[in-house]
């Protein structure tokens, strides 16, 4: 098994059970999360509805209107 981030070989061993796999190390497994909530990683699916709450704010009308 190879680690997902730096392709390091990461050695599964029931006698040493590793809590990171896949990843050989905290830091590895710190920088994947750190691509998850930058937006590197997506999970594809439909595209999403845009709401109100996402749309700009919408300025006043000016008196031109």
């Amino acid at each position: 098994m190879t680690c997902p981030t730096c392709r390091a070989k990461v050695i599964k061993d029931p006698a040493k059970p590793n809590k990171r796999l896949p990843f050989c190390s905290e830091r590895c497994q710190m920088v994947d999360l750190g691509r998850w909530f930058g937006e590197d990683y997506r999970v594809p699916g439909p595209p999403a509805q845009a709401t109100s709450e996402d749309a700009p704010p919408r300025s006043p009308p000016s008196d031109d209107e």
